[in-house]
């Protein structure tokens, strides 16, 4: 013990024991590498169905097992006592991050195995999207909780945190009541996003219309739901607007959709002609899903009858495009059949 003491404060110690240090980490990094590698063919060779993007753990896995090595190298080095309780004070540190950080990576494991098991079939994009924003969501606030425990871990392997923590622990009522009186919004937001995981209300690639504008939800956070728009632009919207405030959700159990084509017309029009022309104009579009097509009269003014064109497509993009060529062909066979039929003004 005295003569491996001498060498640590020896000059040629200061540098060879933490050379070997060195050297033993790399080593165990390099069999903990191997290791993984042959966990990973025993669970692909097992589980072929689900492709499981095991390498997001790679490289925290093998930091942690070099620390758990180092903890068990440093335990058997005769040095220095306080020297050695340096040393496993800050393994123990490193070691509680290394072991959050795979935590965390193991839940973006599971989160993405669940989403590409559900998302598998095309057949199955509603459930995949359903199952999509609890998943996301629980991830999310299951590396929040990860990351508190760890930094509470770090502080209190630390004497004098522990010492102060007992000192205000009988303060801690007035202190929880101002913090929490602080954190108010903080907090309802949280509880707003817990909230939409658990009766979803929306879903990430639900189609809303959110202050008169539509888009696609792209992302949803704890704090903020991200709706791409229909010209690519996003709208960022806090999570308690979907909790306090009405909106539309398109897709909230189908994406099947209802479009509608209005035109204004001479009270000689004929309907029947122009409901043959309608099914004669769906038919030749794979726009049309085959479910609805109807023409029907709806108001009445002193001057023109109001016709409603009712057609139905798969989705939200394709009624949108169905009703503008739905539109567009209505008038241009108007125009060239029945140009008397067209709404006009008279003295």
């Amino acid at each position: 013990m005295d003569t491996t003491v001498n060498l640590w404060n020896s000059p040629q110690g200061v540098y060879l024991i933490p050379a070997i240090i060195v050297v033993f980490a790399l080593l165990f990094y390099a069999g903990a590498n191997s290791l993984f590698r042959k966990v990973i063919a025993v669970i692909r060779s097992s589980v072929r169905d689900v492709t499981i993007p095991l390498e997001l753990m790679a490289l925290p896995f093998r930091v942690l097992v070099s620390l758990v090595g180092l903890a068990i190298l440093v335990r058997y080095v005769p040095v220095d006592l306080a020297i050695k309780d340096l040393l496993h004070h800050t393994l123990l540190i490193l070691g509680i991050i290394g072991f959050s950080w795979f935590v965390m990576r193991l839940l973006m494991v599971l989160e993405q195995s669940v989403l590409k098991h559900y998302a598998a079939k095309v057949g199955e994009n509603e459930a995949a999207k359903k199952i999509a924003t609890p998943v996301h969501l629980a991830r999310k606030i299951l590396t929040v909780l990860c990351v508190l425990l760890a930094i509470s871990g770090v502080l209190m392997t630390f004497d004098t945190v522990r010492q102060v923590g007992l000192s205000i622990l009988a303060s801690a009522g007035i202190a929880g009541v101002m913090l929490g009186f602080a954190a108010q919004k903080s907090l309802t937001t949280l509880i707003a996003g817990i909230q939409i995981a658990i009766t979803q209300p929306i879903s990430i690639g639900d189609v809303v219309v959110v202050e008169n504008e539509r888009g696609v939800v792209e992302e949803i956070s704890l704090t903020y739901v991200v709706v791409q728009l229909w010209d690519q632009r996003r709208m960022i919207v806090p999570i308690t607007w979907f909790i306090d405030r009405p909106f539309q959700n398109w897709t909230r159990t189908s994406s099947e959709l209802l479009g509608t084509v209005y035109l204004h017309t001479d009270y000689t029009i004929p309907p029947e002609t122009l409901r043959d022309e309608l099914e004669r104009i769906v038919s030749a579009t794979p726009l049309w899903d085959k479910r609805v097509a109807k023409i029907q009269v709806t108001n009445t003014t002193e001057k023109s009858v109001e016709i409603r064109a009712l057609v139905s497509a798969a989705n939200s993009s394709d009624v949108w495009e169905l009703r503008c060529f739905v539109r567009e062909q209505l008038i241009a066979f108007l125009r060239l059949n029945y140009p008397g039929c067209l709404p006009k003004v008279t003295g």
